[in-house]
């Protein structure tokens, strides 16, 4: 008898644990929601402070010129999987325009349409790896550079 009673209670020893470990990811996800959603504005490079912010100890990578095609090919990923409407396609393809013809962009723009945001700082994220809620904020975090790089 005292064996099963030690069962149970290291099985629920075991199950608290898990739920604490669960609410922890969910308050760490929240919070990179917030910050990803807290804007401000940025006076180089037509960027974004949200550029200068970290999701879990990581940069979001900054937007701008040399970016185009990337931020075309992540624009064409939110739209495609429903985390961006509206406006969205009309500024992927003003995007595409400036790029045709350049090859770095355009494989930048392939990769992007994938989910992997390249920035002009060397950093990169992959949104395939995020959750819906860091998605939606990512996306418009794109969406709003971009249409400053029109």
């Amino acid at each position: 008898m005292h064996v099963r009673s030690t069962f149970v209670a290291l099985a629920l020893l075991a199950a608290g644990a898990s739920v604490q470990a669960n609410n922890l990811l969910d308050q760490l996800k929240e919070q990179a929601g917030a910050a990803v959603n807290s804007q401000g504005s940025n006076s180089s490079g037509g960027g974004s402070a949200l550029s200068n912010l970290s999701l879990g100890g990581f940069k979001m990578p900054a937007i701008g010129s040399s970016t185009i095609g990337s931020a075309a090919g992540v624009l064409e990923y939110c739209v495609k999987n429903n985390y961006l409407g509206g406006d969205a396609a009309s500024v992927k393809d003003k995007l595409l325009a400036k790029i045709t013809g350049q090859k770095k962009q355009e494989n930048d723009f392939a990769s992007g349409a994938k989910g992997l945001l390249k920035g002009g700082d060397g950093k990169s994220l992959n949104l395939k790896g995020l959750s819906s809620k860091v998605k939606e904020k990512a996306c418009d975090y794109v969406l709003k550079n971009a249409t400053s790089l029109i």
